[in-house]
C-alpha cells in the first residue's frame, strides 16, 4: 500500500510528457520552414529606396517565426538564379517554402520578369535574357514536390523603362501555372502598380510584417488583413491580390506561441497605429523629402552660379584678347609692321605704339624738348606720324594710363630723377607731358616721377613735353 503514491506520481509524469508530445499541443510550429528573400534597390535606371529595407526586415521577421532564411540584397541575375536553385534544393526535404521579392518587376507579353541589379537593358528584347523569369521560382517549387509554397511579389512598381517598351504592361500578370498547394500574393492587383512608400518599408511589406506576427491567424486572414490596411492607407488606389491553391492550414504564428507576448515582438513588426499617427508620419516624411529636394536644388544652384562666374571670366578674357587682336588689325597703313611688344603695348615701324587695353595709339616719342602749352597743343594736332591726321593732345586720364609705379627709368632731361612709364616702347624724355585740360591761364600736366596730376601756367616751357595721341579704333 505504501508504494501506490509513488506509482501515482510516475503515472502523472508520464501523462504530462505524452500530452506535450501530441500534435497541436506544442505552441511552436513544427514543420520545416525555408525562405528566400530578395530586395533590389540600386538600379541604374529607376532606383528604389525601400526594397533592401523590406528584405532585411522581412528576413528578420521570418527567422523569428522559424524560417531558415536565404537573404539576397541588390542581387545580380546570377545571384538570383543561384539563390532560387538553392531554395529548390532545400525544400525538396519537405515543409513550407516561401519566396519574397521586393524591387522592380515588369510584364512583357503577359510574362513576369524580376529585374536584377546591374543588368544592362537597352531594349525590350534584352529583358528576356538579362532579367529573371518569375516562372523559375514556381518551376523550382514544382520540382521540389513539397506540400506548401508561398510566393510574395512586392514587385509591382512601375516599369522603369516607361513607354520605350512596346509590349510592356503596367504591373505584373496573373500567374496561372503555379504548383498545387501554392499561394501567390501581389502587392497590388494584376496590371496595376504599387507605391514604393514614404517610410522605411513599402505599405504592403510593412503591413505584412505586422500581421504575420498575429498568433493563430490563418494565412488567408493574414493577407486579407494586409489588403484592408493597404486599401485604407491608399484610399483604394492600391489593392493587394492573391491566388491560392492551398489545401492545408498554415499559421505564420501558431496559437499559443510566445509571439503572443507583445514585449517579444521585434522592432520590425510595427504595432497597429491610428490613422492620425499614420498621417502625421506621412506628413513628416513628405516634409523630409521636400527638404532633401530643396537642399539638392540649392547645391545645383550653387554649382550653376560657380560655373556661370567661370564662364563670365572666360568670356571677358576672350573679349580682351579679341579686342587686342582687333586693335592690332585696325592700323590702316598697309606698310605698318610690328617691330616689338611689351605686354599690352605693340610698336610699329611707322613710329606708333598701340595700347591694346585702352585702344589708344601713341607717338613713339615726345617732341624732345621743353615747350609751352599752346605750342604743345599745336604740335600734337599737326603731328602726322604714320600718315594719320587725327592726332591730339592727351588728357590727364590718358597720360595716367601710361603710369606704372612698378617700372622705373632715369629721366633723359635729368638722370638724377626717375620716371615710371608702363612701357619702354614710348620715349618720354622728361617728367611731365602737357595735358589738354585748362582753367584760366593754367593748363594740366601729368608728372611721371610720382604719378601726380598738376597745373601750371601755360607759358611754362622748361620741363613739359608734347606727346601726341589718337584713337586706334
Amino acid at each position: 500500500m505504501k508504494r501506490k503514491p509513488r506509482c501515482l506520481v510516475h503515472l502523472i509524469l508520464f501523462l504530462m510528457l505524452l500530452a506535450l508530445s501530441l500534435p497541436g499541443i506544442t505552441p511552436a510550429a513544427t514543420e520545416r520552414r525555408t525562405a528566400l528573400v530578395i530586395g533590389n534597390s540600386s538600379y541604374n535606371t529607376g532606383s528604389l529606396r525601400n526594397p533592401v529595407n523590406d528584405a532585411d526586415d522581412m528576413a528578420s521577421a521570418l527567422k523569428r517565426l522559424g524560417f531558415d532564411v536565404i537573404l539576397k540584397k541588390n542581387a545580380t541575375q546570377q545571384d538570383m538564379e543561384d539563390a532560387i536553385r538553392d531554395l529548390g534544393d532545400r525544400i525538396k526535404k519537405g515543409g513550407v517554402g516561401l519566396f519574397f521579392y521586393a524591387g522592380h518587376g515588369v510584364q512583357i507579353s503577359g510574362k513576369n520578369f524580376l529585374l536584377p541589379v546591374g543588368a544592362k537593358i537597352d531594349r525590350e528584347t534584352d529583358v528576356k535574357y538579362r532579367a529573371m523569369d518569375a516562372d523559375m521560382v514556381l518551376d523550382e517549387m514544382g520540382n521540389a514536390g513539397n506540400p506548401m509554397n508561398i510566393v510574395i511579389f512586392d514587385a509591382c512598381r512601375d516599369n522603369p523603362f516607361g513607354k520605350s517598351f512596346r509590349t510592356a504592361s503596367r504591373g505584373l500578370a496573373i500567374i496561372s501555372s503555379a504548383p498545387r498547394g501554392t499561394l501567390v500574393s501581389y502587392s497590388t492587383s494584376p496590371g496595376n502598380v504599387a507605391a514604393d512608400g514614404g517610410g522605411r518599408n513599402s505599405l504592403y511589406t510593412g503591413s505584412l510584417m505586422k500581421h504575420i506576427m498575429t498568433p493563430g491567424l490563418p494565412i488567408e486572414e493574414v493577407f486579407k488583413n494586409v489588403r484592408q490596411d493597404v486599401v485604407r492607407q491608399t484610399g483604394g488606389k492600391q489593392i493587394p491580390w492573391e491566388l491560392s491553391s492551398l489545401e492545408g492550414r498554415f499559421y505564420f504564428t501558431p496559437q499559443g506561441s510566445r509571439e503572443n507576448n507583445l514585449s517579444d515582438v521585434p522592432s520590425y513588426a510595427p504595432r497597429p497605429e491610428s490613422n492620425e499617427l499614420v498621417q502625421q508620419k506621412d506628413a513628416l516624411e513628405r516634409e523630409r523629402q521636400e527638404l532633401a529636394r530643396e537642399k539638392q536644388e540649392l547645391e545645383h544652384q550653387k554649382a550653376r552660379d560657380t560655373e556661370r562666374k567661370e564662364l563670365d571670366a572666360e568670356r571677358s578674357k576672350m573679349a580682351e584678347e579679341k579686342k587686342q587682336l582687333a586693335m592690332a588689325k585696325r592700323l590702316s597703313q598697309p606698310t605698318a609692321r610690328e617691330t616689338g611688344r611689351d605686354g599690352r603695348f605693340i610698336a610699329y615701324n611707322n613710329g606708333t605704339v598701340l595700347d591694346t587695353r585702352t585702344g589708344l595709339m601713341w607717338a613713339a616719342k615726345d617732341n624732345g624738348s621743353g615747350i609751352n602749352w599752346a605750342n604743345a597743343k599745336s604740335y600734337c594736332e599737326n603731328y602726322r606720324g604714320s600718315g594719320y591726321s587725327d592726332w591730339r593732345m592727351p588728357t590727364q586720364d590718358d597720360l595716367a594710363g601710361l603710369y606704372d609705379a612698378g617700372k622705373s627709368r632715369p629721366a633723359a632731361c635729368n638722370t638724377s630723377y626717375s620716371i615710371h612709364v608702363a612701357t619702354e616702347l614710348i620715349d618720354i624724355t622728361c617728367f611731365a607731358p602737357w595735358a589738354s585740360e585748362t582753367r584760366g591761364s593754367d593748363a594740366a600736366s601729368f608728372y611721371f616721377d610720382g604719378g601726380t596730376r598738376r597745373w601750371g601756367h601755360q607759358a611754362f616751357d622748361i620741363l613739359p613735353r608734347a606727346l601726341p595721341v589718337r584713337s586706334g579704333k
